[in-house]
């Protein structure tokens, strides 16, 4: 859940900035190559959704793999399931650097009084 709600919007959000700020694609260009609506476009770059997460981006070195994401959809020349594979590695490195673990504990007050939870303890698989 706290991926769903928290790191992939702020994955999309991220995009969607350098999108339009790196690349000047337009709202609804950004909308079309990313497969969500102009809405959507418009309240990740005005931080309504993507912001409860862009913390934890800011702190992990998965900012490459963000920029190479933008930058394959930009240029349209990488395959949806490589893009896929991409945001994989980038949760997957959020992950492995106790981030999501975090939110967890953020989240669940129980988890506060122990080292890591359950995705720190490699408990899930990747």
């Amino acid at each position: 859940m706290i991926v769903v709600s928290h790191i992939l919007p702020a994955l999309r959000a991220s995009i969607a900035q350098q999108l339009v700020n790196t690349y000047g694609l337009k709202k609804i260009d950004v909308a079309d190559k990313m497969a969500i609506t102009p809405a959507a476009v418009t309240q990740y770059l005005g931080k309504i959704r993507g912001d409860s997460g862009a913390i934890i981006l800011e702190e992990s070195e998965a900012s490459d793999l963000i920029k190479e994401i933008a930058e394959d959809i930009a240029n349209e020349e990488t395959p949806a399931d490589i893009l896929l594979l991409k945001l994989c590695r980038a949760c997957s490195k959020i992950r492995a650097e106790g981030l999501i673990c975090r939110l967890h504990k953020e989240e669940m007050p129980t988890l506060r009084g122990i080292d890591t939870c359950a995705c720190g303890l490699g408990l899930i698989e990747t």
